[in-house]
């Protein structure tokens, strides 16, 4: 009787170390194999191109001037997010930037305050020198690392800076409004980040701040950076943009009605046929080797990717003029080719 008891005992804990691991593991990316493009194995002198290392951190560099929007490289674990506190990973970050070939930069701009975008990038400004432009919120977490008053920077609305041949323009906007109320309170109420924020803390202590897209116009094009699936109504009229980079989180909880509206508002309004999905991976998943769709995990909670894909897709179908393009992680792409003698 005892050695069924322990034999029964021993099969239980394995199935629930099983079961934990089957929680761990990813599923697939909610993206079409077939977008994806190749890196570049040469580039031409002054082309403009982006990197991608996930979410929605992107490199983008004219051969003269390089920046950065999020420059997030940390990937706190699941259990480190609900139940305990985070930080930036400093090997994370070196290992990142030095993926990204880059230990120099013009500025990095979080698209808004939430850790998955805003908590690595003070330190990424501290490494490559560069200015941090965002809100106020943004310039508490800059603060509450340490980063010099002398590279922080308030964005304003609508208003252009420069950097080397870019013109960056951040355009008030909103974050993707989660459709359940208590998830949206936690994640989006009371925005503003008021004191500087000293970590470890929670990850609920990287609160919203203002989000912003980000137009972008350069002699050899324009695009719009939209890292999180939220919008204003007619926010982007007189910002044509040939290429989007469109942020697709949690498109799929979302209703029909909003997934058009969404895509009428950052798509059809500026006039792009060029998409460039973001935020499609793992926010807990590693930052090297092929990017991974959710954990099981938050799969169970949220599991929006087919109606993801299936609208994008479906988008596809209905123009054939639309282009669209996964990216690979860390390898140069040429977003913009200089015109051939």
């Amino acid at each position: 009787m005892k050695r069924a008891l322990l034999l029964g005992l021993g099969l239980v804990l394995f199935g629930l170390f099983g079961f934990s691991l089957f929680l761990r593991s990813y599923t697939s990316p909610a993206v079409d194999p077939a977008w994806r493009v190749e890196g570049a194995n040469g580039i031409p002198q002054s082309a403009v191109t982006v990197r991608y290392t996930g979410t929605s951190t992107l490199l983008f560099s004219d051969g003269e001037t390089s920046w950065m929007i999020d420059g997030w490289f940390s990937r706190p674990g699941l259990i480190e997010l609900l139940f305990g506190e985070i930080e930036p990973d400093l090997e994370a970050i070196e290992y990142g930037l030095a993926q990204n070939e880059v230990d120099q930069l013009a500025v990095v701009i979080p698209v808004h305050s939430h850790y998955d975008h805003a908590m690595d990038a003070p330190e990424v400004a501290k490494r490559t020198g560069a200015m941090l432009l965002g809100s106020e919120s943004t310039a508490n977490i800059a603060r509450g690392w340490g980063l010099p008053e002398s590279q922080i920077q308030i964005a304003q609305n609508h208003q252009p800076v420069q950097f080397g041949q870019f013109t960056i323009t951040l355009i008030e906007t909103r974050h993707f409004q989660f459709p359940n109320p208590a998830v949206a309170e936690r994640a989006l109420g009371n925005p503003d980040i008021r004191e500087p924020v000293i970590p470890p803390v929670p990850a609920l202590d990287y609160r919203l701040g203002q989000p912003y897209a980000v137009h972008v116009s350069h002699p050899l094009g324009s695009w719009l950076i939209q890292g999180s699936a939220g919008y204003i109504q007619g926010g982007l009229e007189g910002y044509p943009s040939d290429v989007v980079f469109l942020g697709t989180g949690g498109l799929g909880t979302q209703t029909a009605k909003y997934r058009e509206t969404y895509w009428d508002e950052t798509v059809e309004r500026v006039g792009a046929k060029r998409i460039i999905p973001v935020h499609w991976d793992s926010l807990t998943g590693p930052i090297q080797g092929p990017f991974t769709g959710p954990s099981r995990a938050a799969s169970f909670l949220s599991d929006d990717g087919e109606k993801n894909l299936s609208f994008l897709k479906a988008k596809g179908s209905e123009d054939p003029a639309l282009r669209f393009e996964t990216l690979p992680r860390y390898d140069p792409v040429i977003l913009f080719a200089p015109a051939s003698d």
